[in-house]
This record gives C-alpha cells, sequence and structure tokens, in this order.
C-alpha cells in the first residue's frame, strides 16, 4: 500500500456504495446489485471498475444522463433467446437480468443468448460471465461503449474498448474467467493513471497525427475530444497483429449493436446518452455431459498449462482468472485500498447524501 492510500473494510464500502445509489433514487434490490458488482471489480483488483466508478454514476443519475430505475421490457423473445430494452437504467441491473434469463433459459433448453439495449456502463463483464459458472454452465458476455479504439491503420475512435469475457467452470475452487477489453488498455485504467499523474507506457495510445503518447491527464482529455485513440490488442499496424484486436473489438460491435437493434460506434456518444448493447450467451454443459466430467477435463487443462515450462527467471505460469481470486481472498481480510483522489469523492458523496454515519479518514 502507498502513503497515500487508505483501506477500507470491504462491507463498509460495498454499504457505503449501496446507500449512495439509494439516495440517488435506485430501488433497494437493485442498490445491492450495483453495489455487489462494484465492490467484486475492487475485490480482484480491477480498480477501473470498482469504487472509482462510483462518482461517475452519481454525476449520470443527478444530470439525468441515465435513470435510476431500470424498467426492463422484453421485446422478442424464443425458448432460447430475448432482445430487452432497459430504459435507459443502470446497466447493472439489467445485464444482472440479462443473464439471469440466459441462464434460466439453458437450465430448461441447454443454451440462452439475450441482448439488451439502450443500457448504460454495467461494471466488470466477468461478473455475469461468472454468475454462469456458479450456476454450473459456460457464460459469454460481451458490450459496447463509447468511442475509443482507433480501427486499423486509422486514428480516430471509434469502436468502444468493447469488452469480451468468457466464464468456464472447472474443479477447482475458482473458474476459468477470461475478462480482457480488447484494446491494449481500458479508459478506466487511464481514469486511475490520470488520478495520481501517472503516465502511460508507450504503445496504448496514439493521437490524431498517429505519435504514441503518454500523458494520461492530456490523453482523457484527447479521447474525450476526438483527438486521441486507443490502440487494439496487438498494438499499432500488423506487425504485432493489432488488427485481431480491430476484428475483436468489432465483433462485440455487431454483437452488443445489432442483435439489440441499438446505435453504434459514433452515435454512444453523451449527447446521444450512451445507449449501450450487451449480449449474454450461457451454455448448460449437463446439455453436453455430466458437469462433474466437463469441469475435471477443464481442471486438467488448467493446471497442465499452469505446470508447464517457465520461462527463465519466472516462477510460476498463471491461468484466466487465478490472480484476481487470489487478490479477492486477501482483500477479503484485509480491505480496500483506495487512494486519495477516490478518498475525496467519496467524502463529496457522504457530504452531498447527508450520509453521515460513514467515517472516511
Amino acid at each position: 500500500m502507498s502513503e497515500k492510500e487508505t483501506i477500507i473494510d470491504v462491507n463498509t464500502l460495498k454499504t457505503f456504495m449501496k446507500d449512495v445509489f439509494i439516495k440517488c433514487g435506485v430501488p433497494q434490490e437493485d442498490a445491492q446489485i450495483c453495489s455487489d458488482v462494484l465492490i467484486t471489480s475492487d475485490l480482484r483488483g480491477i480498480e477501473s471498475h470498482g469504487v472509482q466508478r462510483l462518482k461517475m454514476y452519481y454525476d449520470r443519475i443527478l444530470a439525468e444522463i441515465q435513470s435510476p430505475v431500470t424498467k426492463l421490457t422484453i421485446e422478442q423473445e424464443t425458448k432460447t433467446t430475448a432482445r430487452i430494452d432497459a430504459g435507459h437504467g443502470m446497466g447493472h441491473v439489467a445485464a444482472y437480468r440479462g443473464m439471469e434469463l440466459a441462464i434460466k433459459k439453458a437450465k430448461k433448453y441447454g443454451t440462452g443468448a439475450v441482448a439488451v439495449g439502450n443500457s448504460t456502463h454495467f461494471g466488470i463483464a466477468g461478473y455475469y460471465s461468472q454468475m454462469a459458472t456458479n450456476a454450473g454452465m459456460i457464460g459469454i458476455t460481451c458490450t459496447n461503449a463509447r468511442p475509443s479504439i482507433a480501427p486499423t491503420f486509422g486514428v480516430e475512435p471509434m469502436l468502444g474498448t468493447n469488452p469480451l469475457t468468457i466464464g468456464i467452470p472447472t474443479d477447482e475452487t475458482f473458474p476459468f474467467l477470461f475478462d480482457a477489453a480488447t484494446s491494449i488498455t481500458q479508459r478506466g485504467k487511464i481514469e486511475v493513471k490520470s488520478r495520481t499523474k501517472s503516465p502511460l507506457p508507450e504503445g496504448m495510445v496514439i493521437d490524431e497525427k498517429g505519435a504514441l503518447v503518454t500523458d494520461s491527464p492530456t490523453i482523457l482529455k484527447a479521447l474525450i475530444d476526438g483527438k486521441a485513440a486507443l490502440l487494439p490488442l496487438g498494438g499499432l499496424g500488423e506487425i504485432l497483429a493489432g488488427y485481431k484486436g480491430y476484428g475483436f473489438a468489432t465483433a462485440v460491435e455487431i454483437f452488443s449493436a445489432a442483435l439489440s437493434k441499438g446505435p453504434f460506434l459514433k452515435d454512444l456518444t453523451l449527447d446521444k446518452g450512451y445507449k449501450l448493447g450487451h449480449f449474454f450467451l450461457a451454455i448448460n454443459v449437463e446439455a453436453f455431459l455430466p458437469l462433474p466430467i466437463f469441469t475435471k477435463i477443464a481442471g486438467n487443462i488448467v493446471r497442465e498449462l499452469r505446470s508447464s515450462k517457465k520461462a527463465p527467471g519466472q516462477n510460476r505460469i498463471y491461468t484466466a482468472g487465478e490472480k484476481e481470486y487470489e487478490m479477492e481472498l486477501e482483500r477479503l481480510k484485509s480491505g480496500i485500498p483506495i487512494n486519495s483522489s477516490i478518498l475525496e469523492d467519496l467524502k463529496y458523496m457522504k457530504g452531498e447524501l447527508g450520509l453521515n454515519s460513514y467515517s472516511f479518514s
């Protein structure tokens, strides 16, 4: 922990976030979902999408950019699929209900696929894929986002960071959980860097002239102004296969926007309300073979990968979700580290909402 960080107990922080949402008009059950998504992000060490985003939701609700009450409407449905309008409410709630419905359909029919439109930022995509693994299923989640990524050979931000998440149950105490943006870095991670005025490594962001830039506060403003763009996975050009990240980001855009009949690319802007689209897929393993057989094979695969020959100087190989699981165990005991900038946000919301029972030093 750095000298500028404060440790806050997990339950205290989660309850505070829930109370903030309730004070902003989010119904209690929905506030519980929202706070659980955020605290899960912090527990797993994904600071970009945890409590540091609370002020963003607070500001957007107060500015009426999104509704605190999430009214879901099923616009089209079959036994295995559904398309839902989220009423521009809380993205966390829309996503939770979307994956919940996908799991329900998969339990009965083997697979369930749900597209959600007219939604908002929903936190970490991995949360919803893990809902499926908790039910003994494979879960896939993706969402589009406001323009950030430039296409290969371009400099204009066109695609969102567009995460693609895959959760697979294993016979271990945690699932295989791959949760990643299709850009090299995420806007949220730049926000974290900007709060501490830390530079980005070179090769993550380009400006409108195609130059690589690293100053995080400048980058955040330039992204908003359309004068900088994140690079897709693989990086600049084709040498390190940046076109692969570009392709994945485009596929996520199509799944999220086309299946939900929603806006896309440059139409996902603040003045148009960030009407995001999400896609959820649940696959019932039991529709293929008994779950214990599948999870044993999946477990053997990840264990064999971890036990393979290590590079010089490396003592350990990880599989997706392993580091996050270990971080969660640690932070459940020790608490969540909060930097001074986020702490000021918490104090501000506490004062504005009259949540005086909380003490943040």
